[in-house]
């Protein structure tokens, strides 16, 4: 399989999605205030970024709404809001979990809606639920993706058989999701041959979305695109729960299309997000390191940096963590 493209060159079907309130949401269930979600809009727009996945679609029957911020439940009218009376240029997403979403009473049809794409996420024994909300979506008129968790830990034929299955279906756009953010550029070559040969045999789009936990999610998210990727995961200085995200700065930073622009991006994190480092934590850090090297997710990490006991330190994590995991 040849590469798509070079260094120096541009692909037109790449899209940039940006998942920072939706990924960031994670660290601090949503409480981000309007002005900052409508801020980080505004910087996309500027920025020529193509897609805003600003939450999730969450079953209000399931998850106590006073609890969380309203990226949790992204309703219409918060949605129209952040849009404001502006013609749309970046398009929005939402995330739907299987078994976490009501999503046919909760996802309106495409005309009665700003929605644009709904991600649908899910792990490997959850495609038969998957295919259901795909089947919804599309019948509703949305454009949709089915984000394959956890795929470090699949064994090869089910993955196989997985992709065969998803390729049947009407979804627009199969993600490649490094979950544990344990992939290396080999695995990410390899895997994409098989995400590719099926995307080219059903015609669909393949995106990626790489965590950080090696600090490989921008390699590893260049990798994929020269793969033949599309559609590019990022967050504004890589926000997300636990190691975080490919930074989109530096995605921005690298793409040749001269329809992208970084500087509204550093604008943005110099008045919206630096500001947070004070109240959130997210970035890699040697806890992450030794989950995504060990492939496992990175829970335990994240209750120990989130732990408030003042004893805490990187030795204790490695001892603990390594004898559990040997």
């Amino acid at each position: 399989m040849q590469r798509k493209g070079t260094w120096l060159t541009y692909r037109e079907d790449v899209r940039v999605v940006d998942c920072t309130i939706r990924d960031g949401g994670l660290i601090n269930n949503f409480h981000f205030n309007d002005d900052l979600v409508k801020a980080v809009y505004d910087a996309l727009e500027a920025a020529g970024v193509d897609y805003m996945e600003v939450g999730y679609k969450a079953a209000k029957d399931m998850f106590k709404v006073n609890d969380f911020g309203k990226a949790k439940f992204c309703d219409e009218n918060f949605l129209r809001d952040i849009i404001g009376d502006r013609e749309k240029k970046v398009k929005i997403s939402v995330m739907a979990d299987v078994g976490r979403t009501n999503y046919k009473e909760d996802i309106l049809k495409r005309e009665d809606s700003v929605i644009d794409m709904i991600r649908v996420a899910a792990y490997i024994h959850q495609i038969p639920a998957a295919i259901d909300i795909i089947k919804d979506a599309k019948d509703k008129g949305y454009e949709a993706t089915i984000n394959l968790m956890s795929v470090s830990t699949v064994k090869e034929h089910e993955l196989d058989e997985a992709l065969e299955v998803l390729g049947k279906t009407d979804v627009d756009i199969i993600y490649l999701v490094d979950s544990f953010g344990s992939l290396y550029s080999e695995d990410v070559e390899k895997l994409m041959k098989k995400y590719i040969a099926i995307a080219e045999a059903n015609n669909k789009k393949i995106g990626v979305h790489c965590h950080n936990n090696q600090q490989l999610a921008y390699a590893n998210t260049l990798e994929a695109m020269m793969m033949g990727a599309s559609y590019l995961d990022a967050t504004l200085s890589g926000m997300g729960r636990g190691a975080g995200n490919c930074p989109l700065e530096l995605l921005m930073g690298f793409l040749k299309n001269p329809k992208y622009n970084l500087r509204p991006i550093v604008k943005c994190l110099d008045e919206q997000i630096a500001p947070l480092r004070s109240k959130m934590k997210w970035g890699p850090d040697l806890q992450y390191q030794l989950t995504g090297q060990f492939n496992v997710h990175p829970r335990p990490a994240i209750e120990h940096v989130e732990s408030e006991d003042a004893n805490k330190s990187y030795l204790d994590f490695y001892d603990k963590f390594v004898n559990e995991n040997l």
